[in-house]
């Protein structure tokens, strides 16, 4: 047994059709994860789909009234780049679920995962980049108006920008990024940085504009897996000096991969585990717990992709027995 929990269903499927986006690959890493051992039956927890209400902690009352209705503008789904059907709506909030679910068991466990969700370029009002709504950021703000944490970081390791995140939870700087509310158990502290964002990723990439994260890193073409590991090592050390979290959220993309079709760094399958590795090994270092999401990953070969996604769940075995 697995000394944390993965969060799964087989409705995470996203009905989008022929897709660059592998929409089989939440079932395919299940299925892998039992084939090798790496996962018994009994590691699995199946998710509830997140309220209306949850989604409403991130997102404006009238884009989720767009999204339950169907009435988003060509414009709003263009945007979104997948076709929008309500079985899609359904499978976006599954997965909001399931990041809730697995902030909550990482409290208590020190790890767990979503094998889903990382949909990090979802602005409160809008999707874009197949990201419908942001799922970790409604995890953040159910546990914060619950009481069971007050400061969350994210710890972003796609190839591309979370602008969502960083468009949600602004840098201090900006006066915007507070707790959302006073809390059960938790005196309101107005003056308190709520969300710490740190984005790695490909500079010369998807998207075009990308608002301020706490710490962005922007990497050129081509990073290998040294020099990639040396800036997420410095990103994160850098980061924990200036903040203090209850608990991170690890979106671990897996198109920093040489092959990906959407990416454009030079990372191997190993370095992408040495990544996995290093963010578990701080984590624990520091007593903080660690969400993990799965967010992106478009390898040539799926094959590749369902590799580095397992590899996520070996490293946190490794890391956390």
């Amino acid at each position: 047994m697995l000394p944390f929990k993965l969060v799964y269903s087989d409705d995470y499927f996203l009905p989008i059709g022929v897709h660059v986006f592998p929409a089989a690959k939440y079932r395919l890493v299940h299925e892998r994860l039992l084939q090798t051992g790496l996962a018994e039956t009994g590691d699995f927890v199946a998710p509830k789909p997140a309220t209306d209400d949850d989604i409403r902690l991130v997102h404006t009352q009238e884009y989720v009234y767009k999204l339950l209705t169907g009435t988003l503008s060509p414009k709003e789904e263009m945007l979104l780049e997948i076709p929008y059907s309500p079985e899609l709506v359904r499978a976006f909030w599954l997965s909001a679920g399931g990041s809730i679910l697995a902030a909550d068991l990482a409290l208590r466990d020190k790890a767990a995962f979503n094998i889903g969700g990382g949909f990090h370029h979802a602005y409160p009002d809008h999707g874009e980049g197949f990201c419908m709504i942001h799922d970790v950021a409604v995890a953040i703000r159910r546990l914060q108006e619950d009481g069971k944490i007050r400061r969350a970081m994210t710890v972003d390791c796609d190839v591309h920008q979370g602008n969502g995140t960083a468009a949600i939870f602004p840098p201090k700087k900006t006066g915007a990024n507070r707790l959302p509310s006073a809390q059960p158990g938790v005196a309101p502290d107005t003056d308190e940085q709520s969300v710490f964002t740190i984005s790695l990723h490909q500079a010369n990439n998807y998207p075009a504009y990308k608002p301020p994260s706490s710490i962005d890193v922007n990497l050129p073409d081509g990073t290998d897996d040294a020099t990639y590991l040396k800036w997420l090592d410095n990103a994160l050390s850098s980061g924990l000096r200036q903040f203090a979290p209850d608990l991170l959220c690890y979106i671990a993309g897996a198109d920093p991969y040489r092959e990906d079709q959407l990416g454009g760094l030079a990372m191997t399958i190993e370095g992408l585990k040495k990544r996995d590795e290093l963010v578990f090994r701080v984590a624990r270092a520091h007593g903080i717990p660690v969400m993990v999401t799965y967010a992106g990953g478009y390898a040539r070969n799926t094959d590749d992709t369902v590799t580095i996604h397992c590899n996520t769940v070996a490293a946190a075995k490794e890391i956390f027995s």
